[in-house]
């Protein structure tokens, strides 16, 4: 007479559905804490996830802009075919420091820290990982929660993915005008030519757009946008040392 074996149903039951009795035995407390880790936890793993070069991410703003059902122009480019002049530029203007620092300008942060307690008006402080990792993840008005959760994600963010990987994204998913995202929309928006045909006066018009680009029209430049051009235009023509680590 044959004896069937005993049933583990430790191995019969999916793991999924483990997971999910044992969630709905947790008391509503814990299943809140649990999503809220979970939640502050997804960003660090699409981090990894956006190593991949196939991966093109969208930005919060784009997915505000689906939501509300306005859409958006962004045609994904490889760096390769964006104009270095644009790269130069916008190095110069947002973070001349982007390839020596670990994410976060230390020294700038403290300045500013200095500033705003002393009651002085400042700039934003914020370096290109910081802005990327706002864009990809969290919400655009200015506050203390919002930052003390984009510094972690800047270094990370920094850690993880190469200095060329990460401008590619930034110049992708950055805001250049109303439902404008990336540098190839900008470019033909702004300008009728493709991101890689940008010369250095364009390039530097939309460098100094990036802080308000609703305001900030890099097409019709105002004369103080024109200034503040032309001073990009001129430490771009010298970054050489400063932008090795996207082209050496």
């Amino acid at each position: 007479m044959d004896i069937a074996p005993e049933r583990d149903d430790s191995v019969a039951v999916p793991i999924y559905r483990r997971a999910f009795v044992w969630l709905k035995g947790r008391s509503l407390m814990m299943r809140i804490v649990l999503a809220v880790a979970a939640l502050l936890a997804l960003p660090y793993v699409l981090i990894f996830l956006y190593l991949l070069p196939f991966i093109h991410p969208v930005s919060t703003l784009m997915l505000r802009d689906l939501a509300l059902f306005r859409g958006y122009d962004r045609q994904w480019v490889s760096i390769d075919d964006i104009a270095p002049v644009l790269v130069q530029s916008v190095m110069m203007s947002e973070d001349g420091q982007y390839c020596f620092h670990g994410g976060v300008d230390w020294g700038e942060m403290r300045m500013l820290v200095t500033d705003t307690l002393g009651g002085k008006s400042t700039r934003g402080g914020s370096t290109i990982p910081m802005q990327t990792a706002k864009n990809l993840f969290l919400w655009n008005s200015r506050s203390f929660v919002r930052k003390a959760m984009e510094l972690p994600l800047a270094v990370a963010a920094d850690f993880v993915l190469p200095k060329r990987r990460l401008m590619e994204i930034y110049l992708n998913i950055a805001e250049w005008g109303p439902g404008i995202y990336g540098i190839e929309a900008a470019a033909r928006y702004h300008f009728k030519v493709p991101a890689s045909k940008l010369t250095s006066r364009q390039a530097a018009l939309l460098a100094v757009s990036l802080p308000n680009p609703i305001d900030r029209n890099a097409g019709k430049p105002g004369r103080g946008l024109r200034r503040l051009a032309a001073v990009i235009e001129r430490r771009a023509r010298s970054s050489g040392e400063y932008i090795r680590c996207i082209y050496d």
